[in-house]
This record gives C-alpha cells, structure tokens and sequence, in this order.
C-alpha cells in the first residue's frame, strides 16, 4: 500500500475520538470533564470582548444555561440571542461559582439564525404573562413557560408512577365517545368529512362527540380490575376565554371496586397530591423557586402548609352554614339544594385555614345518576369535592350506585333504561360496590405554583367560539379524522342549581368504525 498525504489525513480523521454530544443538564453537572463535547441549543445571551465571546446555550433540558467561551476570531458569524447553535469545544470547570463548567469552544456552527430585533422576546427582560400570551408559538423560550413545561413533565411522570405504585392498571379511555358522563355542558361533536352513502349515513352510526371524562369506561373495567385509572385529555365546549376555562384539557381519573366509603377515596385524592408534589419539588427544584420566586412570590408557604396538615373533611350542609353565617356579599345564593360556585369554593377553603378541605355528601339532585344514593334526609349523595387554595374545586368524586333496583328507578324516572341498558348490565353481572374520582391536570398545576390563568398552565390551545391563533378563519375545525362543531348537552330536570344528566346515546352502541370504501 503507498501511504500517500491524503491517505495519512483519513486515517488521521478515522482515529480522531468523536466528541461527546452532552445535553445542557448532562454538562453542568460535570459528566466528560476535560473531553471533546458538542452542545446542541439555543442561544439565551452573547457578551462580546476583544479578545474572546460568552454566550450562553439552553436546550431546555434544565434552567439554568450552560456558558460557551470562543476566540473572536473562531468564527466570522457570531451568533444572536435566540438563534439555534452547535458547539465543539472541550467541557472545563469554571472559575465563576454560579457557573461550575464551561465549554471553551473549537468550533462553532449557527443551525438557525435569529433576528433580534425582530423577535418578540428580548435578552434579560422579563416579559408579562398578558404579553407573553400573544406569542403562543413561541413562548415556550421563555425561562418562566419552560420551566412550567418541565415541571408539567414530572408532574405527570410523578402521577403515574404514583398509579403504579399503588398497583392501578392504566387504561385508555376512547377520545371519541357516544356518552355525556356528567351532563356538565356543551359537546364536540365528531362528524366525518368523506362524502356518505346517504345524508342519514353518519360515519360511526350514532352521533360521536370528544369525550369529557373516561369514568363511565372506566367503570367497565372495573368490574374485572379491582383499580383502574385513566389519564388524558378532555373536552368542554364552553367560551373558553375566562382564566378559569378549557376547551381541552387532561384530567386524572381513578376507579376502585370493593369500597364503600368515601374516606378510601379521600385517602387516595389526599396521598396522591402530596406524592406528586413532593416529587416535583423534588426534581424540578429550581423550576419551582423560579415560579415563587418571579412569577407568583410568597406562594410557596401555601403549598408547604398544604403538605404538612392533613386536609379538613366538611359535610355539604356545614359547608352551607358557613356560608350563610359570612358577611360575604356572595353573588350567588347559598341556599341548601345550590351548587357551590367559585366564589363559594375559595370562601370555603379560606375558612379552613387557606387549606385543602373535603366537602361530602352533596344534595342528590346536585350529582349525577350514578351517584350513589344515601336514603337519608335531606336526601343526599355519597360524593366529594376537594377544594383547595386559589383555585376552588380540584377533584370531584362519589361512591357508585351499584344497588340495581335504585339505579333502575333513577333511570326509569328519566327515561333513560333503554339508552344505559349496558350500564346496568354491569351491576347484573358480578357488581361490586366501587367509587372513583376524577382531577383537573392544569387546575393541580395552578395549586402548586399558583398560576393565576389556567391557560398559562397548557403547552398551547385553541381559542373558543371559534378563535384560534392556528388558523382563525376555521370554525368548525377541520380535523385529520373529519369536523368538530359544538352542540348542547341535552338535558332533563329545571333546577337552575342542578347538573343535569345527559341523554345522549351509550359508549357501547358505537360500531367500530367502517372499512374503507372502495374506489
């Protein structure tokens, strides 16, 4: 073989070490001290000198950035605040002790570039929420929204490893469903966009609507699973444009058989919250100083207080009672027989001592059918809300009713036996006494780092009533599985202060979707 310059040069390049690609987090704490690296993110800050540049790279893998030292001279391109950017270099401690290791780079590559001048957000400025929001798109570079997404990351992990640990089997619950759970408001509903056979031809048979809680199948399963839960998204189609509301949003259910008591389902709700906060406290500890430190100041001692003393347990009527005995100018009534509204919830809970509390045994004409009956007088329901600081209800539950000549009654009485005839095939058939609740992810995000406006709490949304920053011109949206248009739950009873059932058609009448037709 004739060693040639060019060949000495490959083989030069061939047994060069590659360098290691390190995420931020990975560097700054010191894994390949004094090996060649490459560093792959964003830039968050660029300091200029004669004789070398700073700047600052993010890849979101934690707060805290990592710093990038180069010669001026190593690159005719230097980069901006915002652009994306590959560096090599060797990963060094570093003199400063906020900054423990630094990378003294070989070689830098600008991937995206970024006008600063034109970008909405600008270097070492703290920017509004109400301004932030207008950039949807982009807000998730900002330190604050970044760290409520890592944040929402383990929260999540956190609730499910919570689940698993307690020995629940997780279920997916369908996203399109032929039932209105709860009866609670407007629905999505789903309709194909391919061209039918007949204008009568609907695509799944029966109207089909985005659901807005997996309990009812989660009540399926439970009746071979002795814990079930379900985590995922839901839907309301309310005017989603106050700080309180949703059109999408994730809700954690959980479905235990054999229980009769309302206390195992408080201990569930109470035990999942302090394990989900504390693990996020935990991992995310810099995240959450960020938020009560800049974002919502002095919050933190309320959640501390939260997970140090157990959570107070009131009846609904004891509820009421303090209500009426405020001087409070509530602007709607607390009469017995009232849903408790937000400004009811958030009273409530500031005269437990601005700590969590459980309000049990709702009137019976407040929940819906499948709350189970408690035959005393007044006549209530074997149900629960939990109520917290800030934010009013997070969780909301009940035992079932799985005495079968009193659901039947209750359904009769509506009209509704034929439609929920597999509902009560489930208590025909090996019932088991059981109860389940149900979370609001985003509400549980809002309590522990005191988020003022729900929508600050989710990745990105779509506007209500037709308004979106995706595509404003869309309404009804348009979708990869066919159109989504907004109808009113139907429903029975004239109550103003009852949540009314539903009657739209059950779960399990839905075929499965047809085959695809031929051309």
């Amino acid at each position: 073989m004739i060693v040639t310059d060019s060949n000495r040069k490959k083989f030069r390049n061939y047994c060069k070490k590659t360098a290691t690609t390190l995420r931020v987090s990975e560097a700054l704490s010191g894994v390949s001290l004094g090996a060649d690296v490459t560093i792959q993110g964003w830039v968050r800050s660029v300091r200029s000198q004669k004789e070398n540049l700073f700047f600052d790279v993010n890849d979101g893998s934690s707060l805290q950035s990592l710093q990038v030292i180069a010669s001026s001279s190593l690159s005719n391109l230097v980069p901006t605040f915002g652009s994306a950017v590959e560096v090599r270099g060797v990963l060094k401690k570093s003199p400063h002790p906020k900054q423990p290791f630094e990378v003294e780079a070989e070689d830098i590559h600008i991937v995206g570039e970024c006008n600063p001048v034109e970008f909405p957000f600008k270097v070492k400025k703290r920017h509004s929420s109400d301004y932030v929001r207008q950039f949807p798109h982009l807000r998730c570079r900002t330190n604050s929204f970044s760290s409520l997404l890592r944040i929402r990351s383990e929260a999540t992990a956190a609730i499910h490893s919570y689940f698993k640990d307690k020995g629940f089997v997780q279920i997916h619950t369908p996203v399109i469903t032929s039932n209105d759970c709860e009866g609670a408001g407007e629905l999505f509903q789903v309709e194909a966009t391919c061209p039918q056979d007949s204008e009568d031809d609907s695509f799944f048979s029966v109207p089909a609507y985005l659901t807005v809680s997996g309990q009812l199948h989660l009540e399926v399963m439970s009746g071979a699973f002795s814990r079930v839960y379900t985590f995922g998204p839901t839907f309301r189609a309310e005017n989603s444009q106050s700080r309180r509301h949703l059109a999408e949003f994730y809700m954690v259910e959980a479905e235990l058989s054999f229980t009769q008591s309302v206390e195992d389902l408080t201990k569930i709700m109470e035990d999942m919250f302090r394990s989900a906060t504390e693990q996020v406290w935990a991992q995310c500890s810099d995240d959450v100083d960020l938020f009560h430190k800049h974002v919502t100041p002095g919050h933190r001692e309320t959640v501390e207080a939260m997970l140090k003393n157990r959570f107070a347990i009131i009846s609904y009527g004891e509820a009421i009672d303090i209500l009426q005995r405020s001087s409070e100018d509530f602007v709607f009534p607390t009469d017995w027989g009232c849903d408790l509204q937000t400004e009811h919830e958030k009273y409530i809970v500031k005269h437990c001592g601005n700590l969590p509390v459980f309000v049990t045994d709702y009137p019976y004409d407040l929940k819906p059918f499948y709350a189970r009956d408690n035959q005393d007088h007044p006549h209530t329901a074997a149900a629960v809300d939990l109520l917290v600081p800030g934010v009013g209800e997070l969780c909301g539950g009940s035992l079932r009713e799985e005495r079968l000549d009193l659901l039947t009654a209750r359904l009769e009485a509506a009209g509704l036996e034929e439609t929920y005839s597999w509902y009560l095939d489930l208590r025909r058939f090996g019932s088991a006494p059981h109860g389940g609740f149900g979370m609001g992810f985003e509400r549980y995000l809002q309590c522990i780092l005191g988020i003022d406006n729900i929508k600050d709490s989710i990745p990105r949304q779509l506007g209500g009533r037709g308004k979106s920053w995706e595509n404003k011109q869309q309404t009804p949206r348009a979708t990869s599985f066919g159109r989504i248009s907004s109808v009113p739950s139907r429903v029975f009873g004239s109550r103003p202060c009852v949540k009314h059932l539903s009657t739209i058609a059950h779960w399990s009448s839905a075929p499965p979707p047809p085959p695809p037709r031929s051309a």
